[in-house]
């Protein structure tokens, strides 16, 4: 039973079937599945969303808002974690030369679908009702992209490094869309005070004042008993504070934890996620993310239950936006950038991998589904138009065939692990 759950939750079929049930429910019994993600948990709720009545402003928490803006935001401080990694520590993968490809390919990987998606748009005549849309089609679905990756290359195969490398660049860059192009309201800076000052405080109090009261001691008294006695504690709270500053400045809230990951005490090397090696690191920031692997999970079946319930006759316009974006856009985008930093600039690519291989990596990357799904959710109001878009990032799967047949057709040598 352990390897049946472990299977499932590393490779996130957790979020499928969740969003699978959705899916079915809705297209059965659209009106009693509405009901239930909507269900009011709390009327009069400070951190719901506001709406007027009767000239006053009512707070209400719903099942949808407790899942999308609340418990999200672990799972976005997992993929932050991983950003901060590749980024931070000194041998991070994002950092020196050999990041340079991956990055240059992100940037065509998240360029190429905007191209895409507002060129149709405007093809079509739907660009004044659509153009919010346009981020939808950036993203990168990390846990599927490596599940599919895995099937055409094999686990030793240099491009699986890539794509991954790609991945946690494109997350990066879809956390800045999100808190940068789509608030949640009218914005106000002066509450981000208050999540810097959270994580300025938890790092000042609990990382480097332990330190520097340990200097000169071998035993370091201090930085034992903060881990010992303290643990994640001091970072719930502020975290808790950090995700309240963002929801009154307007930024989504489940990017609220973000600041906070820096301050917590990490290892001082990564071996990439996915790496079993992870899993013996002990570091708090580590120890933190193994106990809500599981939790993040369950929260990403609760968020594919309440994202994909979408109707089969919302599919128009919108949803080929997304689709064609992620399946033509990604792969054209990754490759162009990718050979131009390899070729003209002369960066090149991993040993051992060779341009036939980016090109069946852009289509991998080109499966959008969990990161689409969310910013569809928040790109458009609920209605018509956030249904068919997010009917497009439910069909991005299908470039999963796309790459498996594309691999088979350019002969793609399998590297085992």
């Amino acid at each position: 039973m352990y390897r049946v759950w472990n299977f499932l939750t590393n490779y996130s079929l957790l979020l499928v079937l969740g969003a699978l049930i959705g899916l079915v429910w809705a297209n059965i019994d659209a009106a009693s599945y509405h009901r239930v993600v909507e269900f009011v948990l709390i009327e009069d709720f400070l951190l719901g969303h506001p709406h007027e009545e009767g000239g006053d402003v009512v707070r209400t928490l719903t099942v949808h808002f407790l899942i999308n803006d609340i418990l999200m935001a672990l799972f976005f401080a997992i993929a932050g974690k991983e950003v901060w990694e590749a980024i931070a520590l000194e041998r991070g993968p994002l950092r020196g030369r050999k990041a340079l490809t991956p990055l240059i390919a992100t940037a065509g990987g998240m360029a190429g679908p905007v191209v895409v998606y507002l060129g149709l748009a405007w093809a079509w005549g739907v660009l004044d009702a659509t153009a919010r849309g346009w981020a939808i089609p950036t993203a990168t679905d990390i846990a599927f992209s490596y599940l599919v990756g895995r099937a055409v290359f094999g686990a030793g195969h240099p491009a699986i490094r890539f794509l991954l490398l790609l991945a946690i660049a494109d997350d990066a860059g879809g956390l800045l869309i999100l808190a940068v192009f789509y608030p949640t309201g009218p914005v106000s800076p002066a509450w981000l005070l208050l999540s810097l000052g959270a994580a300025v405080a938890v790092f000042v109090l609990f990382n480097w004042l332990p330190r520097r009261l340990d200097r000169g001691r071998q035993l370091r008294p201090a930085s034992t008993w903060v881990r010992k006695r303290l643990t994640f504690w001091p970072y719930l709270v502020a975290g808790c504070l950090s995700w309240y500053g963002f929801q009154q400045a307007g930024i989504h809230p489940a990017l609220g934890l973000l600041p906070v990951i820096p301050a917590i005490p990490h290892a001082d090397r990564a071996f990439g996620i996915f790496a079993e090696a992870e899993a013996h690191l002990t570091d708090l920031l580590n120890a933190i993310e193994h106990r809500l692997k599981h939790v993040v999970e369950v929260v990403l079946f609760l968020f594919g239950f309440a994202n994909a319930g979408v109707e089969f006759s919302a599919v128009s316009e919108p949803t080929w936006l997304v689709l064609f974006g992620l399946i033509v856009g990604k792969p054209v985008g990754i490759f162009l950038f990718g050979w131009f930093a390899a070729r003209p600039l002369r960066l090149g690519l991993p040993q051992g991998m060779t341009l036939p291989d980016l090109w069946v990596m852009g289509c991998v990357a080109a499966i959008g589904f969990t990161v689409a799904l969310f910013v569809a959710s928040v790109a458009f109001p609920a209605g018509q138009v956030q249904d068919a878009a997010k009917m497009g990032a439910l069909m991005s799967l299908s470039a999963a065939v796309i790459a498996i047949a594309m691999g088979r057709l350019l002969r793609i040598r399998r590297v085992p692990g």
